[in-house]
């Protein structure tokens, strides 16, 4: 008997998705568990598995297509199995929201665009489109890595760097921040992590130990968690602390959860099998959901500070810049130290700061002491 496969809720917060990719064809066989769409949420690409079996009778949506949660995806149905039109009909009789530019509204490209409809499908492309079409010029919208771009080409944005320019235009025009920024002295926590990955079974990053200073933070300032909430301020139940992690197709945060409650062998272990399934393309919804606070480390590229923009639905975001050598003064000689800077940029809509400086100030003094991170204590 004829069913429908419809697109389910893969997030706690997902209310519609976009079908990336779609890697079953009419005909096609299919089992429970078979991975049967890409689907792109408002968060991740991921990957829909086939919640029933059957052989594909009829597909109902196109590449680019964007559906609300419970919206018909396919029809399974038995091997020579006749479905109804009539089915069918019913089925693609639901609406499909389309990604479309609003009226008045223009395009990245800087035209007018052209709404087309053809069948129950509906797409917008925009003059520029039509030329590249003609002429043969039509880029892919598979990734353009950075190392391959050259002067004067003219690539695709991908859905990844869609993505994050929504968010961060959205960040800017919502959230008003101020900036906080502290050098650190991190000889000790240097010294310590050296010590530990020479003579332990784990290779320790530096985000290790800051990812646990700022849910030490957080677990006495509390408020650096919370959020609005109509005229309330939501403290987060959890502590979860975001990692941004940079990927071929642009930048994602996977979440390192319950943070508070691990110690740095576990959030070390956590935080590679994250980055391990970010890079391959791996993440799962929930991987990326929940943080209240995100930590952006740019000092393996050289970078002495910056200024990270607050991602939408946390407080705050951690800068951290290289370590760096130092001369500082020492009982009448010259010292070298290893320094860093760190900076951190607020939602003054949730924090003031005189309540940030002091969580500052209290992980500031965390990484410098590094017998707060001593394992073998």
């Amino acid at each position: 008997m004829a069913k429908e496969i419809r697109l389910p809720q893969l997030g706690q917060t997902m209310e519609e998705g976009t079908v990336v990719k779609c890697l079953v064809k009419e005909g096609d066989e299919v089992k429970n568990g078979d991975i049967i769409f890409e689907i792109e949420t408002d968060k991740a690409t991921l990957e829909m598995e086939s919640p029933d079996e059957g052989f594909v009778k009829n597909i109902l949506v196109s590449i680019d297509q964007t559906i609300p949660v419970g919206e018909p995806l396919l029809v399974l149905g038995q091997k020579d199995e006749t479905v109804p039109q009539s089915f069918i009909d019913s089925l693609s009789s639901s609406k499909v929201v389309s990604k479309k530019i609003q009226p008045g509204q223009i395009s990245e490209m800087g035209v007018i665009p052209i709404e087309i409809t053809i069948g129950n499908t509906s797409d917008t492309i925009t003059g520029r489109d039509l030329k590249d079409a003609l002429s043969g010029n039509s880029l892919s919208q598979a990734t353009v890595s950075p190392d391959q771009v050259k002067l004067g080409q003219r690539f695709p944005v991908n859905r990844l760097q869609k993505l994050t320019a929504q968010r961060m235009l959205k960040s800017k025009r919502e959230i008003p921040c101020f900036y906080l920024t502290v050098k650190t002295d991190v000889t000790g926590l240097v010294k310590l992590r050296d010590r530990l990955n020479n003579n332990g079974d784990i290779k320790y990053s530096y985000n290790d130990f800051i990812v646990k200073a700022i849910a030490t933070g957080i677990e006495k300032f509390p408020i650096m968690s919370g959020q609005i909430e109509g005229d309330m301020i939501k403290v987060q139940e959890s502590i979860n602390v975001g990692v941004a992690v940079s990927v071929p197709a642009g930048l994602v945060v996977p979440v390192i959860k319950d943070v508070n409650n691990k110690d740095l062998r576990q959030i070390s272990s956590d935080s590679k099998v994250l980055i391990d399934k970010a890079r391959n393309n791996k993440l799962a919804l929930t991987d990326l959901e929940g943080a209240c606070i995100t930590i952006s480390n740019l000092g393996a590229f050289g970078i002495d500070n910056f200024i990270p923009i607050v991602v939408p639905g946390q407080c705050s975001i951690l800068g951290v810049g290289k370590i760096n050598n130092i001369c500082v003064p020492d009982n009448g000689s010259m010292v070298i130290r290893k320094q860093m800077h760190i900076t951190l940029s607020v939602d003054h809509k949730v924090v003031n700061g005189a309540y940030a400086a002091q969580f500052m100030d209290f992980v500031h003094k965390l990484l410098e002491d590094s017998s707060n991170f001593d394992i073998d204590k």
